[in-house]
């Protein structure tokens, strides 16, 4: 299966920081990446490549286009949602329906109208009337209604109240199953998102510090929750990060060491928030 994005080595530097140092992965139709990372470890500054936003070194591919030299032709395959409002506010929702129709090749208006149907926005509103869940869901009928293959959402739902957060994400992953798409999703909502992941890629000072599957994430790495007086054994296997509990600790531990401490307390899955918490302190 060929990749929808393909991003290999890419890096950015400006006169006084590297915003990104060579970042590189693939995205197959189904593929879900959780981009992840602390305010200034370069999400934005990938993101913005990606979106032909400014020059880099290294190759990105969208859908076989090129970011900057094929900007045109790759904003067809390409779409982008923020928690920042893009839409024209001095639009009615009907007259941004219109607009986007007559400009974009592949926009079905009928599946715009179907999708608003199911939300309280009505086609006489001016855009800059509405909530900003409101605002949210109308820039998300509007990607429906075309074939957009990659779609980068970041922090889509910041500010949102859980009804138009959880409308949000049912309308996204309707749309996301009824074609060949590949979603990026930046959010510091780890836990909102985690279900929703295939892969995940964590930045911290503009470097990956952990990139792979959500499958074997489960694979590679645990926790245990085990007496304190169990603490210098468990310490020896360098555990990424640990959390006192009332008579107890849970360790965040490599998936190698399960069999040999697994009589020491309790094991559970490790949450994608544990495994972010960790990168960020250098241990991962």
């Amino acid at each position: 299966m060929t990749a929808l994005l393909s991003v290999e080595k890419v890096t950015k530097t400006y006169s006084n920081h590297v915003g990104v140092k060579d970042i590189s992965f693939e995205l197959k139709a189904g593929q879900v990446l959780g981009l992840l990372g602390h305010n200034g470890a370069g999400k934005s500054t990938l993101i913005k490549a990606l979106l032909g936003g400014h020059h880099y070194s290294g190759d990105i591919s969208v859908n076989g286009c090129h970011p900057i030299k094929q900007h045109t032709e790759m904003m067809k395959h390409l779409s982008y949602i923020s928690d920042v409002n893009v839409l024209p506010e001095w639009m009615t929702v009907k007259q941004i329906i219109k607009y986007t129709a007559g400009v974009h090749p592949s926009f079905n208006k009928e599946k715009a109208l179907k999708t608003l149907e199911s939300t309280n926005i009505k086609l006489s509103s001016k855009i800059k009337q509405l909530s900003k869940g409101m605002k949210v869901q109308l820039h998300l009928a509007i990607i429906i209604a075309t074939d957009t293959k990659v779609l980068i959402l970041d922090e889509p739902t910041l500010g949102l109240d859980l009804i138009y957060r959880d409308t949000f994400y049912r309308h996204l992953l309707e749309w996301f199953h009824d074609g060949e798409r590949t979603l990026i999703i930046a959010s510091h909502e780890v836990s909102e998102i985690e279900h929703l992941l295939t892969d995940v890629l964590i930045l911290k000072q503009g470097e990956c510090v952990l990139q792979q599957s959500m499958e074997t994430i489960d694979q590679d790495y645990f926790i245990l929750d085990a007496a304190t007086s169990h603490s210098n054994d468990i310490e020896a296997l360098n555990p990424l990060s640990s959390q006192q509990g009332l008579g107890t600790t849970k360790w965040l531990l490599k998936g190698q060491y399960r069999t040999q401490v697994e009589n020491l307390g309790q094991c559970y899955q490790v949450k994608l928030a544990d495994l972010f918490l960790a990168t960020q302190t250098g241990k991962a």
